[in-house]
Parts: structure tokens; C-alpha cells; sequence
């Protein structure tokens, strides 16, 4: 019997997803706890409009991520720091002092937990942090630290 999984299953496959199985273990065990439907010809109609609307907004979203990633490589974000005479700063530059450059420098809300820096920076210069946006989508953003 074919069916199609609502929900991800170990061992069987995806949500979304048509998988042959056995007909009691169809009906017994997938269908009673709502973790599969039969595949009959309107549940897989049902399936292709929901692929439909998910690559829909899995292209909107892309387009989304491209232009904030085009809009953050424009220029460089400017971070300010309190240094000594030599140029080292006091303490490092974290991503959540990089989160809010991006907000007030650039206008997007952006996660401190999406955002890694690449190297250590504890002296002024410039430098890159990692943006991963999910999905495989990753950026690179170049910042420069300032003395403040």
C-alpha cells in the first residue's frame, strides 16, 4: 500500500513524502495515529499544491536573503571599541555587538546566534563574521573596528 507521511518517520522516509509499506502496518499503526494518509488520487493532489507553495516561498525567501546579503556588502559595518595607546581593544568584539551594527547601520534584524566571527579580533582592523541564514544559506560579512 502506498501512503503519504505527514510527518518525518525514522526508517521510512520524510514528511511529504510516498513511501510503499505494508498494508497492516498502513493500517494499524501510520493512518490510525495521523502520521501517514492513504495515497489516493485527491491526497496526492494535495501534496503537489503544498510543493507548489513551498517552493513558492522558498523562492521568496532566497530573494529575501539576496538582497539583505547584497545590502550588507556594500560597505563595511563600522564597530566601535575603547583601545589603549598600542591599538589593542579592551576585550573583544562579540556577534551581538555585530547584530547591532547590522540593525543600526543597516535596518535588518538579524540573530546573534546566526553570526560567528571568523577570527579572534582584539585589535582595531578590518575583519570577517560568518552569517548562516539556514536552509545551506550562508554570508560572509566584512566589519571594521574602530576606536571609539
Amino acid at each position: 500500500m502506498e501512503v503519504i507521511l505527514i510527518q518525518d518517520v525514522d526508517n521510512l522516509g520524510a514528511a511529504n513524502e510516498v513511501v510503499k509499506v505494508r498494508n497492516g502496518y498502513a493500517r494499524n499503526f501510520l493512518i490510525p495515529r495521523k502520521i501517514a494518509v492513504e495515497a489516493n488520487p485527491g491526497n496526492l493532489k494535495q501534496r503537489e499544491e503544498k510543493e507548489k507553495i513551498a517552493r513558492k516561498k522558498e523562492e521568496k525567501m532566497l530573494a529575501e536573503i539576496n538582497s539583505v546579503v547584497a545590502k550588507l556588502n556594500e560597505s563595511p559595518l563600522k564597530i566601535g571599541a575603547k583601545t589603549g595607546t598600542s591599538g589593542k581593544i579592551f576585550g573583544s568584539v562579540t556577534s551581538l555587538q555585530i547584530s547591532r551594527a547590522i540593525r543600526e547601520q543597516k535596518g535588518y534584524e538579524i540573530d546573534r546566534k546566526k553570526i560567528s566571527i571568523v577570527d579572534e579580533v582584539k585589535e582595531l582592523g578590518t575583519y570577517k563574521a560568518h552569517i548562516d541564514f539556514g536552509n545551506g544559506k550562508t554570508a560572509d560579512v566584512d566589519f571594521e573596528v574602530v576606536a571609539e
